[in-house]
């Protein structure tokens, strides 16, 4: 059963949520809030380059999707750029094809020359030491896995580099934690303002990570929420 909150390691209770209320979450944090979704991506994809840059021991390979999950990939690899990381990018589209906020980080890495590619063939080149990132789909995944995403799923897998899930591991139900098909087995994910209830029994580390939501918003969801930050950007979870 998808637990209701879990514990960081100092002890202390984070409620978790379900898809549908995590989209109540970003919904008010921006319609009635303010934020911005790329606000709440830049902090994503920051704190998702860190924790690459803790497992990584060679180059760096980007699987992004469309939406806010592939954004948030696509600032990760600003951020890995910009301290000299060897990456590239592989999207799971052309890039004209992308919408929105992921469009306008693709726009920036292209005027930063990072390398960008699109198909699964694209991986085939990676070896043993090249981590994997995956940001392919985020929360809102619904229904089987399809393609072409079953495709790019089942060859991150099949990699023997560390791999490094954003918010949940794409394949993996958010809500009940029920693999969709394929489903990126990572050796940590990256979750994002709170835990979903399906993150119960993820393969590898979980980490909560601080993208800059107020409690307001979580007090207007009537969600019982107290920072368990302190003085960092984020915090493990405990399985």
């Amino acid at each position: 059963m998808p637990r209701s909150s879990f514990l960081t390691s100092t002890g202390r209770s984070v409620p978790a949520v379900t898809a549908d209320e995590m989209r109540d979450v970003d919904r008010v944090a921006v319609e009635d809030v303010g934020l911005q979704l790329l606000q709440m991506m830049e902090n994503a994809g920051r704190i998702l380059a860190r924790h690459v840059r803790e497992v990584r021991v060679s180059d760096v390979v980007i699987v992004a999707g469309d939406g806010g999950n592939g954004g948030g990939g696509l600032a990760c690899a600003r951020h890995l750029a910009n301290r000299g990381v060897p990456l590239r990018v592989i999207l799971d589209r052309p890039s004209e094809e992308l919408s929105g906020a992921a469009a306008h980080q693709c726009r920036i890495l292209d005027e930063m020359n990072v390398a960008i590619t699109f198909g699964v063939e694209s991986l085939a080149d990676s070896d043993g030491r090249t981590t994997i990132v995956d940001a392919l789909i985020g929360y809102g995944l619904s229904g089987d896995l399809r393609s072409p995403a079953d495709a790019y799923v089942e060859r991150m897998n099949e990699l023997s580099g560390p791999t490094v899930s954003l918010d949940v591991p794409s394949g993996i139900d958010a809500t009940t934690g029920e693999p969709l098909g394929e489903a990126v087995a990572p050796d940590r994910t990256v979750t994002l303002a709170l835990p979903k209830t399906g993150l119960d029994s993820l393969a590898g580390a979980l980490y909560l990570a601080d993208i800059g939501i107020p409690r307001t918003v979580y007090d207007r969801l009537d969600i019982e929420y107290e920072p368990p930050f302190g003085d960092g950007d984020w915090v493990r979870l405990e399985p």
